[in-house]
């Protein structure tokens, strides 16, 4: 089990406390062992068990139901085992049943069967771990930010979000640069979504995926007999978006003639469709995005600098790659997992530990698109409600280690700044996960939400 569990002892003698604590300790769980109802509670509010196991019968006013009942309140998924003695099975089982407000796991009976114990806790932990991180995903994904159909909570994520909804609303041509698989038709789709447009058509142009001599026709449309095959008249994508949004998709893959023709239609508004002498005029808004360094392709010759500051007119939405946006991966994950059982019919609830692990610590060079595609893969394979990775890439399989990235230079910053980075930056490592990062840090859980919150970062 990769992520230990926490186990609570609620025995009024301290020695088959501590024994019991001994042998789950050798079996890699941490144990704290309390001699009674009223130190349980203590316990419990400090620190939330994973799995509790407490006697029935205890000194003092409470009783192990009492515990059961602080316990789960506390935290519905903790899992409690009872200790009951021969003979007084049926108090123990009674907590068993379905009709109890608050439920135990399991009983044992004395004397207690060490291998017995593990098992039982083993199991009982795994339930509560489970149960736990399907309960962190939802709240996280709760916590996220949508706007229209873009999900995420990191401060990158969520600043291009800003942007994007000031930029909407004006009618400048925009550019919108990111790696493949970062989601740019997306962007492209909530400008038109939220601009004056919406309701209006929105037309796709792929510049890569179309060949030069092709290019010009179905932008800009074509005569009967322009060109061979050219046997009816047949409107472009401006004409067919009039009013709406027209979207060039790796506009650096643009040949040089046709950006010259593209950018005096933006100048202009004209339109000639191949083959025709009348020229027309539309009105459309041009989104145009990349995944090539536009000012490169200036300095080589490769890109009009003219039609760089046109497209650039608003200046560049960036979609950050997944690799610098790891809080957001869980979130991701889970709402991919979500589509995947409506799709599929089926009912994954949360992933194992160990395989979100690796999710989170993958340098993602397909970004968003890779991850939706793996998470879609890994709910066709996989089976029951816990997603154990068994439809995993080999790629992902391999590593679990982030790649390492050479130190930032903190020269001049202040001490509040730094410790501000090293928490930003230890929060990312672990996808967000805050008793990680406070265990990482080698600080307490109340400790790390203070610093949050007196930063901002909560």
């Amino acid at each position: 089990m990769r992520k230990k569990a926490f186990v609570l002892i609620v025995e009024d003698e301290q020695a088959h406390g501590e024994a019991m604590a001994e042998a789950l300790r050798r079996s890699d769980y941490a144990c704290n062992v309390v001699d009674g109802a009223e130190a349980a509670r203590a316990s419990i509010e400090q620190r939330a068990p994973d799995v509790v196991v407490t006697d029935y019968r205890l000194g003092g006013k409470l009783n192990g139901m009492d515990v059961l009942r602080l316990a789960k309140r506390a935290r519905p998924e903790t899992e409690v085992i009872l200790i009951t003695a021969y003979g007084s099975e049926e108090l123990a089982r009674d907590a068993l049943s379905q009709e109890s407000e608050h439920r135990a796991y399991d009983y044992l009976i004395k004397p207690i069967d060490i291998d017995v114990l593990r098992d039982k806790v083993q199991r009982a932990a795994q339930q509560a771990l489970v149960a736990r991180s399907a309960r962190e995903l939802n709240e996280e994904l709760d916590e996220a930010f949508e706007f229209s159909g873009i999900i995420g909570k990191s401060e990158t994520i969520l600043r291009e979000i800003k942007r994007l909804k000031k930029i909407a609303r004006s009618k400048s041509t925009v550019l919108i640069t990111g790696e493949t698989g970062t989601g740019k038709e997306l962007f492209a789709l909530a400008l038109h979504h939220n601009s004056p447009r919406a309701g209006k058509p929105f037309k796709v142009l792929n510049c890569a995926a179309v060949s030069e001599t092709l290019l010009e026709s179905e932008l800009f449309g074509h005569v009967k007999g322009a060109f061979t095959g050219a046997v009816v008249d047949r409107k472009g994508l401006i004409q067919s978006g009039d009013g709406g949004t027209v979207f060039l998709d790796e506009i650096g893959d643009m040949p040089m003639q046709m950006q010259a023709k593209l950018l005096r239609t933006l100048e202009t508004g004209e339109v000639l469709p191949v083959g025709s002498n009348d020229t027309q005029y539309f009105d459309v808004r041009f989104v145009a995005a990349t995944n090539r360094d536009l000012q490169e392709l200036v300095r080589n010759g490769h890109f009009r600098e003219d039609l760089l500051y046109r497209v650039h007119a608003q200046g560049a939405l960036r979609i950050p790659p997944l690799r610098e946006r790891r809080e957001d991966i869980p979130v991701l994950v889970t709402y991919f997992m979500k589509q995947a059982n409506k799709e599929l019919d089926a009912n994954f609830e949360s992933v194992a530990p160990d395989v979100m692990r690796k999710l989170v610590n993958y340098h993602w060079p397909g970004n968003v698109r890779e991850l939706r595609n793996v998470v879609s893969r890994m709910c066709a394979e996989d089976e029951g409600t816990i997603l154990s990775g068994e439809g995993l890439p080999d790629t992902l399989r391999a590593t679990t280690d982030l790649v390492a990235a050479g130190p930032p230079n903190l020269a001049g910053m202040t001490m509040a700044d730094v410790e501000k980075l090293h928490i930003m930056n230890t929060l990312r490592m672990f996808g967000g996960n805050r008793e990680r990062t406070a265990k990482a840090l080698g600080i307490g859980a109340r400790t790390l939400y203070r610093k949050l919150s007196e930063y901002g970062l909560k």
